[in-house]
C-alpha cells in the first residue's frame, strides 16, 4: 500500500532543476605568460637547473598565485619602457606599473562588478596615469609616443573646459551682451568721426 502524495509534492516534482549557466571566459592580460616560467624570486637562482622537475613545477607560474603573476607581468612592462637597467622611478616606469594594476582591476571588476572599493582604486590609478602621460606629452613627446606604443595605451585628449549652464549665468550673459551693444551704439558717432578724419588725412597726403 502506497501512501498518496499530497498535491503540493506532486506539483513540486514537475519542476526541472535550474540549468547552471557557464561563466564566460574573460581574456586576461596574463595569458601570454608561459606556465613553465619560474617565479620572480627563483628565476636567477644558480642551482635552479639542477633541481627535480617536480620542484621546478612547484616554482613555476603553473602553481603561482595571481599576485606573483602580476609581479612578473609588471616587470615585463617596465622592461619595455625603462631608460636604463637601473631606472626604477622614471615617468615611463610609473606608467607601466600603473598600467599593470589598472588591467588587473579591470579583469577583477568584470567578474565582480559590484566591488566599489576596487573600482575606486582603479579610477584613482587611472587619474594618476593620465597626469603622468599628460606631463610626458607636454615635455617629451617622443617618450610619450613610445610609452603608449609599447604598453598599448590609447591616450585621449582631455575635454575642453565646459561651464555648467545655469539660469543666473544665462541672464548675466544676456545682460552683458546688451550693455556691450549699447556701448557700441554710443561710440559709433565718435568712431565715424575718426574714420572721416583718417580718410581726409590720407587724401591730403596723396595730393
Amino acid at each position: 500500500f502506497h501512501q498518496a502524495c499530497s498535491p503540493f509534492i506532486q506539483t513540486a516534482r514537475c519542476y526541472a532543476r535550474p540549468v547552471r549557466r557557464k561563466r564566460k571566459e574573460i581574456p586576461s592580460h596574463l595569458d601570454d605568460l608561459p606556465p613553465t616560467m619560474l617565479k620572480k624570486d627563483y628565476a636567477n637562482v644558480p642551482i635552479i637547473n639542477s633541481v627535480d622537475d617536480v620542484v621546478k613545477r612547484l616554482l613555476s607560474l603553473e602553481m603561482a598565485s595571481q599576485k606573483e603573476k602580476v609581479k612578473i607581468k609588471t616587470q615585463q612592462l617596465v622592461e619595455k619602457v625603462r631608460r636604463s637597467p637601473n631606472d626604477n622611478g622614471s615617468f615611463e616606469v610609473q606608467v607601466a606599473m600603473l598600467t599593470a594594476k589598472i588591467r588587473t582591476y579591470e579583469e577583477h571588476l568584470q567578474r565582480h562588478p559590484k566591488d566599489k572599493n576596487n573600482r575606486r582604486r582603479m579610477l584613482m590609478d587611472m587619474d594618476r596615469r593620465k597626469k603622468l602621460l599628460a606631463y610626458l606629452r607636454r615635455v617629451r613627446y617622443d617618450m610619450f609616443e613610445n610609452t603608449c606604443k609599447q604598453l598599448d595605451i590609447q591616450y585621449s585628449l582631455p575635454p575642453p573646459y565646459t561651464r555648467r549652464i545655469t539660469k543666473r549665468w544665462v541672464v548675466k550673459k544676456a545682460f552683458c551682451l546688451k550693455v556691450f551693444q549699447e556701448a557700441r551704439k554710443l561710440k559709433a558717432p565718435e568712431r565715424l568721426k575718426q574714420r572721416r578724419e583718417w580718410q581726409a588725412r590720407a587724401r591730403a597726403a596723396k595730393e
